[in-house]
């Protein structure tokens, strides 16, 4: 004879208890994969970048190594970026670039050639347009089509996950990770390791985006932290800034 449900009520007990118990499990099991797939991390600076591989291409498509001295036969020298050129206080109808003062110093000398060159690439014949000794920052012009990076709008806070890519020490097409550690009015402090080479290249954030332009490290036995120029110190010489903060022109909408 069949039981019915009345029949056994431990079962019913049983199907009460678990029902939720289920719930609650798909629920656990289904949220840290609805947070991967939420592709936006613009929220959540400290998580990677959903899709590392194709950030690490897009920014690779952008960047370029910087060559110097009288035929252009010198090792490299450092790191460029291509830049959006609407925010820009120049007009140019070729790629413009960013890099750092220190990496074409020497190129500002008669007689020594600048060029610039992709990952296994042509070297091409560039132009000094702008430079600011102060923020160690400089801007070159090339006749070359690139997809430019895009300048963040979020502030970096410690802790924030950072790539870097360029030259290191020569060896064109290096990428590091790593975090934030601190920021300052002009200055952005990570942790990514990197050497001579990588001056000038951009310092990307989980949104494939520039939030800063790497210029110097410290790397010995006891530390190893470095540093890049803020966005807010391109505001100088390079970008447009229409904001002010504490009476400093400054790229980020404070008021937002």
């Amino acid at each position: 004879m069949a039981m019915s449900k009345s029949d056994n009520p431990f079962i019913a007990f049983l199907a009460i208890v678990t029902a939720p118990i289920a719930a609650g499990a798909l629920l656990l099991s289904w949220a840290p994969s609805n947070h991967f797939f939420e592709f936006s991390p613009k929220y959540d600076g400290y998580v990677a970048a959903r899709d590392i591989s194709g950030t690490v291409d897009a920014v690779q498509d952008a960047t370029l190594t910087v060559f110097c001295g009288a035929n252009s036969n010198r090792g490299s020298l450092g790191t460029a970026w291509a830049i959006d050129k609407e925010v820009l206080q120049i007009k140019s109808d070729k790629a413009l670039l960013v890099t750092n003062h220190h990496v074409i110093e020497d190129c500002i000398k008669p007689g020594l050639k600048l060029s610039v060159a992709k990952l296994l690439g042509k070297k091409r014949d560039a132009k000094l347009l702008i430079y600011d000794k102060k923020n160690d920052l400089a801007l070159l012009e090339v006749d070359m089509k690139l997809k430019p990076l895009e300048l963040s709008d979020n502030f970096m806070y410690s802790g924030y996950w950072v790539m870097s890519l360029g030259s290191a020490a020569g060896y064109e097409g290096s990428v590091s990770f790593g975090n934030i550690i601190n920021t300052t009015y002009d200055e952005v402090l990570f942790t990514n390791n990197i050497s001579e080479g990588n001056s000038g290249g951009a310092l990307i954030d989980n949104e494939g985006k520039v939030v800063g332009v790497i210029t110097w490290g410290v790397n010995n036995e006891r530390e190893q932290y470095n540093g890049a120029k803020s966005l807010d110190a391109l505001c100088l010489k390079i970008i447009k800034c229409e904001y002010e903060y504490d009476g400093e022109k400054t790229w980020y909408n404070w008021k937002d």
